[in-house]
């Protein structure tokens, strides 16, 4: 099995990242903290305030030693590395988790939540686990990616219709009501893996190579957050997969597949900056005061964007094992590493600014020099 045929039968896409631009910070420590391990791979993971919630593919989190049952969604503490009780019970994988107030949103392959039905999309109750009465919907297709921002939960994936209604990859929803955006139904010709929100607009990346029936908008595209036209002066291009996204007040970060991967950054007219080169897939990426964090599938940072069969570094390289951090500025290589282990790596990432931390999630058993399986946070 390749890594790509892997990574299909994971159901492995991007992971979506939205905050604004923090104050020169410290680099969290290379070294885990405390925290519950999980027996089955994280695919999102996503703070609100000091909790960070969990989603996968897991039935189990493991706490000291001791399985206790979290049957594919979970909440932490962040400040203490706790366990919460927080544990409503989906029927099948998290793919996605967005937080907007005290609401919960996941989207995932799950037909049931908390013994209800719901299709592949759900809002709970942050605090209780309960699940929404008022949000429930009907999705055609697999989602991927959720954002919450400006009163929008925004939907990405490789779905094709919801409540009946034609969507093309994409969708919204009103935060308030819950109801289905009529407005909001732009259109890609193929799966959108990772959604973000700032500045005003709606990131969405994938495979895609149009997007309104327009070319010239690969793999990266900038929206309008309520009509969903296309902001036409941030055209990028990326010339591979877009994997994941994170926003600032100054720029995006991407993280990308290709013959090897790579982590991207452009201002925000779509120019690039830079472009560090890895020996695997980027899949996973956030910044945290001047750092960028990059989590995937490599083992090694390229020194130059020379890239051989399966994506080995041809002109040197420096040992960094699913995990590397780069400068905000002009993308060189930091000292920061915190290596794990795996086939797969780290899979999804979350940032939390004001506590200086950085969560991760995936298909690792080890990190940062210490055994802690499929989550980990630095801080």
């Amino acid at each position: 099995m390749t890594y790509m045929d892997k990574l299909a039968f994971l159901g492995v896409v991007g992971t979506t990242l939205t905050m604004l631009a923090a104050p020169a910070q410290a680099a969290p420590s290379q070294t885990p903290e405390t925290a519950p391990s999980f027996n089955g791979t994280v695919l999102s993971v996503a703070y609100a305030g000091s909790t960070v919630y969990v989603g996968g593919d897991f039935t189990a989190a493991v706490v000291n030693g001791k399985a206790v049952a979290r049957s594919r969604l979970a909440a932490i503490n962040a400040l203490t590395g706790e366990l919460l009780p927080w544990a409503p019970v989906a029927d099948g994988r998290v793919k996605a988790i967005a937080t907007s107030g005290t609401s919960v949103y996941i989207a995932g392959d799950f037909g049931t939540v908390a013994g209800q039905r719901r299709d592949s999309l759900a809002r709970l109750d942050g605090r209780s686990g309960a699940l929404s009465s008022t949000f429930k919907h009907s999705i055609e297709g697999r989602p991927y990616a959720l954002a919450a921002a400006g009163g929008r939960l925004y939907l990405g994936g490789a779905i094709t219709r919801v409540d009946g209604s034609t969507r093309t990859r994409l969708a919204a929803f009103n935060l308030t009501s819950g109801a289905l955006d009529t407005r909001w139904k732009p259109a890609v010709d193929d799966q959108v893996e990772a959604l973000a929100a700032g500045g005003g607009r709606i990131y969405a990346g994938g495979k895609f190579h149009k997007v309104n029936r327009t070319g010239g908008y690969d793999r990266l595209v900038a929206l309008n957050p309520s009509s969903a036209a296309i902001v036409t002066g941030f055209k990028p291009r990326p010339p591979v997969v877009t994997f994941a996204i994170a926003v600032t007040s100054t720029g995006v970060y991407t993280a990308h597949g290709g013959q090897g991967g790579a982590a991207s950054s452009y201002s925000l007219s779509g120019a690039k900056r830079w472009t560090a080169t890895f020996d695997g897939n980027a899949q996973a990426i956030g910044v945290l005061g001047d750092s960028v964090y990059v989590g995937g599938h490599f083992d090694r940072a390229c020194r130059t964007a020379r890239t051989g069969i399966q994506g080995t570094c041809l002109d040197g390289s420096d040992d960094r094992v699913k995990m590397a951090a780069l400068a905000t500025g002009d993308g060189h290589l930091l000292d920061w590493s915190a290596d794990a282990n795996g086939v797969v790596g780290v899979l999804t990432m979350a940032v939390r600014p004001s506590l200086g931390a950085i969560a991760v999630g995936g298909a690792f058993t080890t990190i940062g020099g210490r055994a802690q399986k499929r989550y980990a946070q630095f801080g």
